[in-house]
């Protein structure tokens, strides 16, 4: 089977890719397939992430293992598109480049048959051009934490300053 998947960047205006990938293929293999499609060097960290219909961030997949072992870390490498990426399941989020946070949503629009003689992974849409810097993120601050108060009331943290 064939996924087609529309990866388009968070940014405000429309910049996307619509790939062709086996269901068989690894996250990884879909991780160099964005890459490529986007122009990136692929030499920098990054995650997929599970998620719901409203793009809410679940469990992280990574590229590498960057734990000190004590927990397990879902990798890219072993984890199969068809197991992640279904008709019930068809959104992801993928950040690549942690120091600079590209962040992309993942898609599921279609699945069909292999076409024979084609080769896959392909590239079927292009559509707008990268920036040269990520789009700034816009987060949303807990209303019931104050900032500013917080860090002129050193004496509450407890803090001996003849520790060393």
């Amino acid at each position: 089977m064939i996924y087609k998947i529309r990866t388009i960047l968070d940014a405000e205006e429309d910049i996307f890719r619509d790939i062709e990938i086996e269901a068989s293929n690894t996250l990884e293999d879909l991780h160099n397939t964005i890459t490529q499609s986007f122009g990136f060097l692929g030499n920098e960290m990054a995650s997929f992430y599970t998620c719901d219909n409203e793009w809410n961030q679940d469990e992280e997949i990574a590229l590498f293992d960057m734990s000190d072992g004590s927990t397990d870390v879902r990798l890219m490498n072993e984890t199969f598109l068809e197991d992640i990426l279904t008709e019930n399941t068809p959104k992801l989020i993928y950040v690549y480049d942690f120091l600079n946070m590209w962040t992309f949503f993942v898609e599921l629009a279609d699945i069909v048959e292999n076409e024979d003689g084609k080769s896959y992974p392909a590239l079927l849409f292009s559509f707008g051009e990268l920036p040269e810097s990520p789009p700034e993120k816009k987060f949303k601050a807990d209303p019931t934490i104050d900032l500013d108060d917080s860090l002129d009331n050193y004496d509450d943290f407890g803090f001996d300053e003849n520790w060393n």
